[in-house]
């Protein structure tokens, strides 16, 4: 066991056993399931070793805290029932508790942050029905807590704790039972993923029961590591903010009661950002053809770090995938950030000549790499500065492509680490340019193949400049690209006749009303 996780903090830490026996006697199977244990294929082929999901997205409210809420208020005695519950969540607890509210017919008040995803609202008004009442407040779980504290205080109600409960803590315990009883052969590690603690406490204290060999690492997302510092410090601290975009992990201050058992019984803790929770919930649907929540995947970004550190184990790896409540809204940015995650892409700012010839240089550079992104907008009269996103097969490659851009004579930067370039400066590439005299605008639908942009390049009229290039690969069979290019009057029949030799379907935006508006000179 790691020895910075040996140490105990405050007030005696329930057994293992004590635990074990608690999760054994849990009532969870009255309105949750045994979920299933399924081989990655993909992804153990990929890494080299046995990957299992634990598929806690399959519950009926899409995730494992239903075990927990349910087993919680199926303790409460008459008089609890009668004064009703309440409780605190960024969404899927909330949901755990409405239906076990509606299911027990217990009166639920539940606060959720403002931040909390739409879908997770809605769910729980839909699972509660007229049993559940939700209160907006706060940015953080940490502040909708406050707000339910002085609710509970106000209406005499039992609070029903997100993590820092035993009983709770037991009934996500179950998912370890049914992990064990699952997979009884050779198992290395199980991965789960922390935000208060509750699922990770509760699972490694009946591993370590009944299968102390086993190694139970956390997971956390690198801007809401509260857990990892407090085993850290040895202390329980509170964080000042947490990243929000794994959500369901977005707590500031872990449970007394859980940093207890987790300093108990917890092997490792693993820090994992953005980009690789994005790659693993990529890597979950294309194993799965299910999307879990940033949460969800934390695990599995966590396991692919494991692994690319300490190489393939002889036993069996599993990750819990804690959840499925996925804003529809985020996809776009999870498929946009999963490249760089999975080492897939490089992105680069480069600087060429602003000389005619030099855009099909850069393109020599490139050798065989496929371009994900391309943007780029006449300005400097020397120079074009251009982002450009590079697919890859290996993180290492970036440093070739750099150094291949400076043989070239090209002034290079990489942005591939840089979150400023990456979630914003490479939307806003573009403006008006003085310099752009004579633009035509066009789309194009390329075939997504090697060589269609050379194609283009090769064809185009010699004495034609391209003033402005847009292309970002979303994964089709064809992509969509804008271009302008200098072309002047007496020309636009050779600009006609260059279209159609070309093939490629296309529309003239020339005329377009936000292009005169935003970009044309």
């Amino acid at each position: 066991m790691n020895a910075r996780l040996a140490q105990r903090d405050g007030e005696a830490t329930p057994t293992a056993a004590a635990v074990l026996r608690r999760a054994e006697a849990a009532r969870v199977y009255e309105v949750a399931q045994n979920t299933a244990l399924e081989r990655a294929s993909l992804l153990s082929a990929r890494l080299g070793s046995t990957v299992l999901l634990k598929r806690e997205d399959q519950q009926p409210v899409f995730s494992f805290k239903l075990r927990g809420a349910y087993n919680r208020m199926a303790q409460l005695d008459e008089t609890e029932r009668a004064r009703g519950v309440i409780a605190a969540s960024a969404g899927n607890h909330a949901q755990g508790v409405a239906l076990a509210a509606s299911r027990l017919e217990i009166q639920a008040t539940i606060v959720m942050p403002v931040t909390a995803p739409q879908v997770k609202v809605d769910a729980v008004r839909r699972f509660g029905g007229r049993f559940a009442q939700v209160v907006l407040a706060g940015d953080s779980y940490s502040d909708a807590q406050a707000e339910a504290l002085k609710l509970r205080d106000a209406l005499d109600a039992t609070f029903v704790h997100p993590f820092d409960d035993l009983d709770v803590i037991a009934g996500q315990a179950t998912i370890a039972l049914e992990i064990l009883a699952q997979h009884p052969g050779p198992l290395h590690a199980v991965f789960v993923p922390i935000g208060g603690g509750g699922l990770i406490s509760g699972i490694a204290a009946v591993i370590k029961a009944r299968r102390p060999d086993v190694r139970v690492i956390g997971v956390q997302a690198s801007d809401a590591d509260s857990m990892a510092r407090a085993l850290d410090a040895g202390t329980r601290v509170s964080l000042d903010e947490v990243g929000l975009f794994a959500d369901g992990t977005a707590v500031k201050q872990v449970g007394a009661l859980t940093f207890s058992l987790c300093q108990q019984y917890v092997d490792d803790i693993l820090r994992v950002d953005t980009d690789a929770i994005c790659a693993a919930i990529r890597d979950i649907y294309q194993d799965t053809r299910s999307i879990p929540e940033p949460s969800g995947a934390l695990a599995l970004a966590g396991l692919k770090q494991y692994v690319a550190t300490h190489g393939a184990s002889g036993g069996a790896l599993i990750a819990i995938v804690s959840g499925a409540n996925m804003n529809f809204d985020r996809l776009r940015f999870v498929a946009e950030r999963a490249e760089v995650g999975e080492q897939r892409e490089a992105v680069f700012a480069v600087t060429i000549p602003e000389q005619r010839g030099s855009f099909r240089r850069f393109c020599s550079a490139l050798g065989q790499h496929a371009i994900t992104e391309f943007n780029y907008r006449i300005g400097d009269a020397r120079e074009a500065h251009i982002f450009v996103g590079i697919q890859t097969a290996q993180r290492d490659e970036r440093h070739a492509l750099a150094d291949a851009f400076r043989a070239n004579d090209f002034g290079v930067l990489d942005l591939t680490d840089d979150e400023l370039s990456k979630l914003h400066l490479r939307h806003m590439i573009g403006g008006r340019s003085p310099r752009a005299r004579d633009e035509r605008l066009y789309r194009f639908d390329f075939p997504e193949r090697p060589g269609a942009l050379a194609r283009f390049l090769e064809r185009m009229h010699p004495d034609w400049n391209i003033s402005l290039f847009h292309y970002r690969n979303h994964g089709a069979d064809y992509g969509r690209i804008l271009v302008g290019m200098q072309v002047p009057p007496s020309e636009h029949a050779l600009l006609r006749d260059f279209l159609g030799a070309l093939g490629y379907p296309h529309v003239d935006e020339s005329d377009n009303p936000a292009y005169r508006l935003l970009l044309r000179a």
